[in-house]
């Protein structure tokens, strides 16, 4: 099984991501807000900016890497250079 790497050793099974997105759209905002409440937020962002959101079948992500990075590295298009 292939792991993707969002940074800071931390890693994601692709096959349970069922979306990528950026965190400042208003439904983004909101889903985060209502799995906040639920306890079903995994912040992986070492405590940099939170550029992606990336939510899975059981878990909302947050991660310090853009979400076109996340998804180039799901599809096994860009391998991680370890320089986060």
């Amino acid at each position: 099984m292939k792991y993707v790497h969002v940074g800071f050793g931390n890693w994601l099974n692709p096959e349970r991501i069922v979306a990528i997105a950026v965190p400042q759209s208003a439904p983004i905002l909101r889903m985060l807000r209502d799995a906040r409440a639920k306890g079903n937020v995994v912040d992986l962002t070492a405590g940099r900016r939170t550029l992606g959101v990336v939510v899975t079948d059981t878990q909302v992500v947050l991660v310090a890497l853009q979400p076109e990075t996340v998804a180039a590295r799901a599809q096994g298009r860009v391998e991680p250079d370890g320089a986060e």
